[in-house]
């Protein structure tokens, strides 16, 4: 039998993966990243527009982890959270003041600035990144998993994880099965300028193409996500700068003063995909490799960072213990722990979607006066404010701000 070239092996290398291979360096697991992009193409240092709703928890999983100090002056508070029914004067607002030590509610961040912070502190941790590399088979036996790349070569390891994306290799190796549905929708997304601060507001305006998400960035910029049906979003992305401006300026409104686009824009289909299982024998999924969530709420990327979590802990804690990190019994206690949170997170965002897609007279009544009421309710408020921070459930060590 083939000796082990480290205890895990990540494949993909994104924000996810990182951040799960750091947590498992500092602990002093063997860790190795197969990615197959090159390292500098992935931190390419260009301002490409995409950026990330980081939830309270998150961040204080990466304060742990000696990553924040690099991201603090570049990261926006999310201090006040106002969502909203199209024209509807009815709303419901979340205020950073009502929370213990008036803390925010997280932070907006562009996604070059993590994955550059991220990419530093694995240095630190002698992270080993082997790229580019392209997994063409997994074979997994009772005592580990031997990844074969294009050149013929081999890594085995005792655990494979994939944090690959959506359309994972490695689920798809692993025999894992998904569920789920495309939704007739595409989120467009840009960066603006605009004229006036945004005071640390996120606002999420439900219109009746979908959401419009304005998530404030450092200065006087905010990144938007605008939800359209696939054709007009197609259409959208391809006008001219100032046609596109325009239509854009028309959802926005004028609160902010004159708005501006910034940057590249693109779209792509909204979809929820959830895997059947997110372990198989020497395998394990976290992220959108476990499951793609709708946008709406931004918590997409926190749901995996709360997998990379969990993972670490349960993987940590029995290497401890003397026991096999990619043992059965290991890989079945992340998945109980994570089953809910996703499944929970996934309802609650695709019931939301459709709720307000919903245009039917009652419907949009019941929704907005649904809004005022839980506005005026402290405890309903609490337990909202709890999954937008993070910090609702069995929380892993890590986003308690401990370390593992």
């Amino acid at each position: 039998m083939k000796r082990f070239d480290t205890d895990v092996a990540i494949v993909g290398g994104g924000m996810v993966g990182q951040t799960l291979a750091l947590a498992l360096a500092s602990a002093g697991v063997e860790v190795a990243v197969l990615e197959r992009a090159v390292p500098e193409a992935t931190l390419a240092p260009s301002f490409d527009g995409r950026a990330s709703a980081i939830a309270f928890a998150t961040v204080q999983m990466l304060r742990g982890l000696d990553v924040w100090a690099e991201l603090d002056t570049v990261a926006q508070p999310i201090l006040d959270i106002r969502v909203s029914d199209g024209a509807s004067p009815l709303f419901l607002h979340y205020d950073h003041r009502e929370l213990a030590a008036g803390s925010p509610f997280g932070h907006m961040l562009e996604n070059r600035h993590l994955r550059f912070a991220l990419h530093h502190a694995m240095a630190r941790a002698g992270v080993v990144i082997r790229a580019p590399v392209s997994v063409t088979s997994i074979d997994t036996d009772a005592f580990g998993a031997t990844a074969t790349f294009d050149d013929g070569s081999t890594l085995r390891a005792r655990l494979l994880v994939g944090t690959d994306g959506g359309k994972s290799f490695v689920r798809r190796a692993a025999g894992i099965r998904t569920h789920g549905w495309e939704y007739q929708h595409s989120g467009i997304v840009l960066t603006v300028q605009h004229e006036h601060h945004h005071g640390g507001v996120a606002h999420e305006r439900f219109l009746p193409a979908g959401p419009f998400a304005i998530l404030p960035l450092t200065g006087n910029r905010s990144s938007l996500v605008w939800t359209e049906r696939h054709a007009l979003a197609a259409a959208m992305v391809k006008l001219g700068d100032d046609r596109f401006a325009e239509e854009m300026r028309a959802r926005f409104g004028d609160f902010l003063g004159h708005v501006e686009p910034t940057g590249p824009r693109w779209s792509y289909p909204l979809a929820m995909l959830k895997s059947e299982r997110t372990v198989a024998n020497r395998i394990a999924l976290a992220g959108d490799a476990a499951q793609t969530l709708h946008p709406l709420a931004g918590q997409g990327l926190n749901l995996g960072m709360r997998d990379a979590a969990a993972l670490a802990e349960v993987i940590v804690d029995a290497q401890r213990l003397g026991g096999d990190v990619g043992s059965g019994d290991v890989l079945e206690r992340y998945a109980r722990w994570r089953t809910l949170d996703a499944l929970s997170l996934i309802a609650v965002t695709d019931g939301l979607n459709r709720l307000f897609l919903n245009e039917v007279p009652p419907v949009r009544i019941g929704r907005d006066v649904g809004l005022a009421v839980v506005n005026k309710i402290a405890p309903l408020k609490r337990a909202f404010v709890g999954h937008a921070r993070g910090t609702a459930g069995k929380l892993p060590r890590l986003l308690l701000g401990g370390a593992l």
